[in-house]
């Protein structure tokens, strides 16, 4: 009598055997970042209804917006926003038809994150330098 031994296998390509590649997690990082902004959606609603509403609870939401903790909130919302904005003009070349040779994909995906940072910082120096005006 033969005796085999199963041996307990993953029936799709386990995660965990792979490295994590530019496009794969650009493509999480889209996702995220649509989420993210579709919080901070939310998070508008309320900051417009608190202007509408009147002094005493536009000043409690600006105290919460001008903390430090705000403050970084908005950085990641500014960051969501670029990135799923870059990530999204490039996949609207990817839509024409541009851009699948593989030196191009990865050349587009860091630019992505470049474009993503740069603007970012940007923003956030020139929104510093009109405060202060």
């Amino acid at each position: 009598m033969k005796t085999t031994i199963r041996r307990m296998r993953p029936l799709s390509p386990n995660i965990q055997i792979y490295r994590p590649q530019l496009t794969s997690v650009l493509s999480i990082a889209n996702r995220i970042t649509g989420v993210v902004l579709s919080a901070f959606a939310v998070l508008l609603v309320i900051w417009l209804s608190a202007v509408a509403t009147g002094p005493q609870a536009f000043a409690t939401v600006q105290s919460v917006t001008g903390s430090w903790i705000g403050q970084g909130l908005m950085i990641s919302a500014l960051f969501s926003f670029f990135m799923h904005l870059s990530g999204g003009i490039r996949h609207l070349f990817w839509d024409a038809g541009y851009g699948f040779q593989l030196r191009t994909i990865y050349a587009s995906g860091w630019a992505v994150v470049i474009t993503s940072f740069m603007l970012t910082g940007a923003t956030w120096v020139l929104s510093i330098y009109m405060a202060a005006r």
